[in-house]
């Protein structure tokens, strides 16, 4: 009867557990500080190491989708 009562148990918190998705994003990572100053230069390889550098020092993170022309609603805090 005990055994009974674990199953159900076991099988209960399965079914309600919520199901993860995995989702795909596209872009360009940039630091917000700069691309909020600056956006027509504040992208692409030439922009690489400033974005490091910001990165490290532990300013947000956001995606740039630009085939949809703007920053994406994501923003991923730095780690230091």
């Amino acid at each position: 009867m005990r055994l009974l009562s674990v199953l159900a148990a076991v099988v209960a918190g399965l079914l309600l557990t919520p199901a993860v998705r995995a989702d795909t994003l596209t872009g360009e990572v940039v630091d917000l500080a700069c691309y909020m100053a600056h956006p027509e230069t504040s992208r692409g390889p030439s922009h690489k190491k400033c974005a490091e550098t910001c990165a490290k020092k532990g300013i947000p993170l956001g995606l740039l989708k630009v085939a949809q022309g703007g920053l994406q609603g994501i923003v991923v805090e730095a780690v230091k």
